[in-house]
């Protein structure tokens, strides 16, 4: 299993971080080599542990709805029934000197943050690193249970679920969970973090190495979804979440933003039937906020779009027929 998947996913290596419970504006250098690298995630403790038993009306879950490491979250929380049970905080897409801050006239209910460091800094006074989402939140031990995605989808497919009011399909169950497993950690550097790689390098060899290593993994995986509905299968997985939050951005932002544009994913007709199924899901689907989604890439991410320019396109026509069913 990869550990830290999403230690710096979208933000860690730019927009401000905390010091010694310090919070420092400004933007982070990249390395001499001119490759994105990332830290690892700091708080990795779990539901059903004695410090965070499994109650009713106890954790708070903050997310963006721009970034594909708090949508993983998101999703699952859907699709096993849990939107009643777990409260939700979504931030604001714009990203600046501050970092994540929740939006206007929307106020953090747990504790009244302003921003989203407050909340690291009220579980650890001394804490050192970045300020990323998504945060699972513990309300009577006043701490941050989890910052790490993909551990917090496994909670919520395993120890969470027992709350919710209606049983759902696991999304990681016994028998599938070592093919889970696999294909989470398969996916993660060549197309999860490789869009990052791709699109943060500061050198031509660093983004065509990350580049490269994208559409190698799309074209690997189109050829996987050409055989079956799923990537472990014919059932819906974690796996398949963690996919599809990458693909559903990948035509909106990662290929002009980030330069990954050898072709787009429409031009993959598996990947984005599958795409465009998992969209259509009506769990999902509420989920999903291509404005959020637009807007925070360019509009935080300055030092790769400086002026800050939104683009008004393109439309995606993601409620086409997807034709997945036939597999």
């Amino acid at each position: 299993m990869v550990l830290g998947d999403d230690a710096d996913p979208c933000y860690a290596r730019w927009m401000g971080h905390l010091d010694n419970g310090t919070w420092i504006p400004g933007w982070n250098v990249s390395s001499k080599s001119g490759r994105f690298e990332r830290g690892s995630t700091s708080f990795r403790s779990r539901l059903g542990s004695k410090e965070h038993p499994v109650e009713r009306d106890r954790y708070h879950l903050y997310v963006s709805y721009a970034c594909p490491w708090a949508h993983r979250t998101l999703i699952t929380r859907a699709l096993r029934g849990l939107t009643e049970v777990l409260p939700v905080t979504v931030v604001d897409p714009r990203m600046g000197d501050d970092g994540w801050v929740m939006r206007d006239g929307d106020p953090d209910p747990v504790m009244g943050a302003r921003c989203l460091h407050q909340l690291y800094t009220r579980a650890d006074a001394t804490y050192s690193g970045k300020v990323t989402v998504p945060v699972l939140w513990d309300k009577v031990a006043g701490t941050i249970v989890n910052n790490e995605s993909r551990e917090v989808m496994r909670m919520f497919d395993d120890e969470l679920a027992a709350l919710a009011p209606e049983p759902t399909p696991h999304l990681a169950p016994p028998a599938l969970r070592a093919d889970v497993d696999r294909v989470l950690d398969e996916i993660y550097e060549p197309i999860n973090n490789g869009v990052y790689r791709a699109g943060f390098a500061s050198t031509q060899e660093a983004y065509a190495e990350a580049c490269g290593q994208v559409f190698a993994g799309l074209d690997h995986w189109e050829q996987v979804l050409g055989e079956q509905r799923y990537v472990t299968g014919a059932q819906l997985t974690e796996a398949d979440i963690a996919l599809f939050t990458t693909l559903l951005r990948f035509d909106l932002v990662y290929y002009a933003h980030f330069k990954c544009n050898l072709r787009r994913l429409q031009d993959y007709p598996n990947l984005w039937g599958f795409t465009r199924e998992l969209y259509q899901h009506p769990a999902i689907r509420p989920t999903c906020d291509l404005d959020h989604i637009k807007t925070h890439y360019y509009w935080s991410q300055t030092s790769v779009n400086p002026h800050r320019l939104v683009p008004l396109g393109p439309t995606l026509p993601l409620d086409e027929p997807h034709g997945r069913d036939r597999r």
